[in-house]
């Protein structure tokens, strides 16, 4: 009821007393908080996205919810499929926490365990959203941040998205999967892909079409722009490609497959009319990096600080995830 509140005092001192809010409902979110709302003024509705910062958390990377703005705003002016900002602020004085108000993009994200009922279930439907979503990543990555972006965020060192994983996968509660990720970080770092390889630029950092917007079959939008950073741009391949990987996954009750691994990394190489011999690289990096989250996840959640059985069922892949990474830098996969 507060946020219904202040929300309609923020929406009537933005568009008019006219104006009003409904339709206020919670969303999911990577980090922060997400509500869908709709704005009635006079004969039209709008319908928006408010994201707010978490409260109590120092604001930094994904929890620093405003840094968004500026990055959305850049990437809607260029055409690309991003969500406008009409509105957005530090302050507290609204929210008690900073904020951005998005306008609300059609469409449906699709999430291949259990898609949402009103998208088709066939193999057809997932092919052709995974393959939409791999065309349509090379112009996020042609966006050109220097010009458009500057003094955005620093570009982030390869090294460091290796190493910071370290802390996270040794609260693992099962020794094995320490010892698993142990031995994929020694192999990547002896691995790192040299600077010609590794392409710098925008990158989403959860790139993969369960935040990927479809309407009639159709690309529309590209959400949860929360880990975008400015470095490895490869990042948002190797992604893709982990999330792919069935025998990492335990099926949900309507598990369609995506395209294979070498069809998404043709897609992506053709539209950027390039090569990128370090893809696989990036392919176990993600392994890594998703095996190193569901370690602490799994944790907080068994010991009740954080309760989601999601992470139970995530748990009975964290070793394929570790193991696949590893067959794919030891050229078994």
């Amino acid at each position: 009821m507060e946020l219904e509140q202040q929300l309609d005092r923020f929406v009537r001192a933005h568009l008019g007393a006219q104006a009003r809010v409904t339709a206020l409902e919670e969303a999911d979110g990577h980090a922060g908080l997400t509500f869908l709302f709709d704005v009635a003024d006079g004969p039209d509705t709008r319908s928006h996205v408010l994201k707010l910062a978490p409260q109590g958390v120092r604001r930094s990377g994904n929890t620093d919810v405003y840094r968004q703005a500026p990055l959305l705003r850049a990437l809607h002016a260029q055409g690309l499929p991003a969500p406008a900002v009409p509105f957005a602020g530090e302050d507290e004085a609204w929210f008690g926490v900073p904020y951005v108000v998005m306008d609300r993009l059609p469409g449906i994200t699709y999430q291949m365990w259990d898609p949402h009922p009103s998208l088709p279930r066939t193999a057809a439907f997932s092919h052709a959203a995974w393959g939409q979503a791999a065309q349509a990543l090379p112009g996020i990555h042609s966006f050109d941040w220097q010009r458009h972006l500057p003094g955005w965020q620093q570009p982030q060192d390869l090294l460091e998205q290796v190493t910071r994983w370290r802390p996270i996968y040794l609260k693992a509660p099962e020794p094995a999967w320490i010892e698993a990720a142990e031995a994929v970080e020694q192999l990547l770092l002896k691995a790192v892909p040299a600077p010609a390889d590794n392409p710098v630029g925008l990158f989403h950092g959860d790139y993969q079409p369960g935040n990927i917007l479809y309407r009639d079959g159709v690309l529309t939008g590209v959400i949860d722009w929360e880990l975008a950073g400015i470095g490895s741009q490869l990042l948002d391949v190797g992604w893709m490609l982990m999330m792919t990987d069935r025998t990492a996954w335990t099926d949900g009750p309507h598990w369609l497959p995506p395209l294979e691994p070498a069809e998404i990394v043709a897609l992506y190489e053709d539209r950027m009319r390039r090569r990128f011999p370090a893809i696989p690289w990036f392919r176990a990096l993600a392994g890594f990096r998703m095996g190193a989250i569901g370690c602490l996840n799994v944790r907080l959640h068994r010991k009740g600080q954080r309760h989601d059985p999601m992470w139970e069922r995530v748990a009975l892949g964290i070793p394929d995830l570790f193991g696949n990474a590893r067959a794919v830098l030891e050229g078994r996969r």
